[in-house]
């Protein structure tokens, strides 16, 4: 199996900056895509960033520029830098990713248990 864990969500005062990571294990073999998306209260998940493999990037429009996502694939971690936030942007934020386990090469779509960001004065 193949398990993602989130980590780094907090409380934060508006303008500060957060890094969120996401750290997959299990039976790996290799990782493609990978994202961060969040849900705020009454609000569906979305797309926050997703990055390929090839470290190609995407960005919700209300957060370019103020977030940069990353991966360390020898670490098999997912970043998210988060600055200038928001009160706004307050949300539990998931991380996702596609993976191909090892031996049977089977695809999954993998999803963490999700870290709070908490953004307010």
């Amino acid at each position: 199996q193949v398990q993602l864990v989130e980590s780094g969500g907090g409380l934060v005062q508006p303008g500060g900056s957060l890094r969120l990571s996401c750290a997959a294990s299990g039976s790996i073999f290799m990782i493609n895509d990978m994202g961060w998306y969040r849900q705020a209260p009454g609000k569906e998940r979305e797309l926050v960033a997703a990055i390929t493999s090839g470290g190609s990037t995407n960005y919700a429009d209300s957060v370019k520029g103020r977030f940069t996502i990353s991966r360390d694939n020898a670490k098999n971690t997912l970043y998210l830098q988060m600055n200038s936030l928001k009160p706004e942007d307050t949300a539990v934020y998931y991380c996702n990713a596609g993976v191909v386990t090892r031996v049977t090469y089977t695809y999954l779509e993998v999803w963490g248990q999700g870290t709070l960001v908490t953004v307010s004065s």
